[in-house]
């Protein structure tokens, strides 16, 4: 497989920068399928992806809206000696959690699980959070220990153990946790974020990580960029809000047509958590009108053989354009196509119209996160 060779041939860029081979898991659609989980189940309401931006009753909100899709994940490990752990690596949220011995739940007892007391190095602690998702609470106590993620090793780090997970959806996951790479003011008040202790632990190069996302698979580079994975110039994008990796869009346009939709302004937050392109709501429609795309169980479905006609999304951000082909945003699954969008009717805190730049978008472009000069960078995927 395309991540197996790619591990195979991962070599280490430089002392304090890292490349973590990603695993693209099956869809939560197959896994429910093989699971025997009944249809009506699949048709549930998703919900809306951009609560997960409202910090409301609870440190943080990541509702896995789109789960029915895929998701990329990759493995660090925990304690001494080290516990492995497939994650999440999501720019959308700020802590660190992983299943535990604690969670008896079917959807702990189904994925690997942390025990405190195998580890030297552990150090538990009384205090407990909840996260709060789409289908339901996860509660999680705070402990620290020694995190690992290839040859980077972090200290004390501060970390989430799960005392109660939900099947829905935790159980068909093929990822155990989530690491989360925002910035520290949606995290757990009081304590460091992995991030911040990389950096003041002087683990990475430099204060920059990276994603590269195919079909099949990716990397997330911590510590710098690989400029074999891109080509052309770097455009750079100013953080508006130091809370998400959020960004300004100037103009939103369908072909060659400016929608307006972006007149006074709109605001996007570049997500490795979310898989899908997410649009504001009020937007919706005419947008699937524009594709000619119709609603069905399956999602937005259109017609395979017309995808190589149907138009380019291009996105104005820092004066420039950058385009999504139909061949990327549109997905084939089994012979049935469906644009791969969702909506969102949450704005942005200051009032503009709120996109989520998933794994779709990031596809197509490559993307750095610089913590020192709070921007991000696209670069056309190679």
């Amino acid at each position: 497989m395309w991540w197996l060779l790619l591990a195979l041939l991962c070599l280490q860029l430089g002392e304090g920068m890292v490349r973590i081979p990603l695993r693209k898991g099956r869809s939560l659609r197959e896994v429910m399928r093989e699971k025997g989980v009944p249809e009506g189940f699949l048709k549930d309401p998703r919900g809306d992806p951009g609560r997960k931006y409202q910090l409301i009753n609870a440190v943080a909100y990541e509702p896995l809206t789109n789960y029915l899709d895929s998701f990329y994940f990759g493995e660090i490990s925990i304690g001494t000696p080290p516990q492995n752990f497939l994650v999440l690596f999501d720019t959308g949220s700020a802590n660190l959690w992983v299943p535990s011995t604690y969670c008896q739940t079917p959807a702990c007892e189904d994925h690997a699980r942390f025990n405190s007391s195998l580890s030297s190095t552990f150090s538990g602690t009384d205090v407990t959070y909840t996260l709060s998702y789409g289908f339901g609470d996860l509660s999680v106590a705070l402990g620290y220990d020694t995190v690992t993620i290839q040859n980077i090793i972090i200290r004390n780090q501060e970390f989430g153990l799960s005392l109660d997970e939900p099947s829905r959806p935790f159980y068909y996951l093929d990822f155990d946790g989530i690491l989360g790479m925002s910035y520290p003011g949606v995290g757990i008040e009081g304590y460091n974020t992995l991030m911040q202790n990389m950096l003041q632990q002087n683990q990475l190069e430099e204060p920059i990580f990276s994603f590269y996302y195919s079909r099949y698979g990716g990397e997330v580079i911590l510590g710098g960029v690989d400029p074999q994975l891109y080509s052309g110039e770097v455009l750079w994008a100013p953080v508006v809000q130091e809370l998400y990796w959020k960004i300004g869009i100037e103009e939103f346009s369908i072909g060659p047509s400016a929608t307006g939709w972006c007149s006074q302004g709109c605001h996007g937050i570049v997500d490795t958590g979310t898989f899908l392109l997410t649009i504001p709501g009020q937007f919706m429609l005419t947008f699937l009108q524009a594709l000619g795309a119709e609603e069905s169980d399956q999602g937005f479905v259109v017609d395979c053989g017309s995808v190589p006609t149907m138009p380019t999304l291009y996105f104005a951000i820092s004066g420039a354009q950058l385009p999504l082909p139909p061949s990327v945003y549109v997905l084939n699954n089994d012979g049935v196509c469906t644009v791969g969008v969702e909506s969102t009717y949450v704005p942005s805190a200051s009032g503009q119209p709120l996109w989520i730049l998933g794994n779709i978008f990031l596809r197509q472009w490559y993307s750095i996160f610089d913590m020192a000069n709070n921007r991000v960078g696209f670069a056309l995927s190679v």
